[in-house]
């Protein structure tokens, strides 16, 4: 497993379309363990692969809403969709790149 760079709001990258990911092979699980290790570096709660220069749809979200005495979850969502959307942040932006 490896610490991947973190891409910033300027790098080109950022703003190209990814590719779904259609291989579940040895790759795909070894990016999903760097993206892990990325965002426990970064002290982040979500990191995408095209944050990290790769453009496939892989990010992994830190579940921090569970119950008291539980450990956050992290989930790992491959070609995710957004099937419904409701409400409005308020809070601040906690975007890594």
């Amino acid at each position: 497993m490896a610490l991947r760079k973190i891409l910033t709001k300027e790098d080109p990258m950022l703003y190209k379309t990814c590719r779904p990911v259609t291989e579940f092979n040895p790759r795909l699980h070894m990016l999903l363990d760097d993206l892990r290790d990325t965002l426990a570096t970064a002290d982040g709660v979500g990191l995408a692969a095209p944050q990290v220069g790769i453009l496939r749809r892989a990010v992994i979200v830190i579940e921090t809403n569970v119950p008291e005495g539980e450990e956050d979850r992290v989930i790992e969502l491959v070609n995710p969709e957004i099937v419904n959307a409701e409400g409005e942040q308020t809070g601040a932006e906690g975007c890594l790149s």
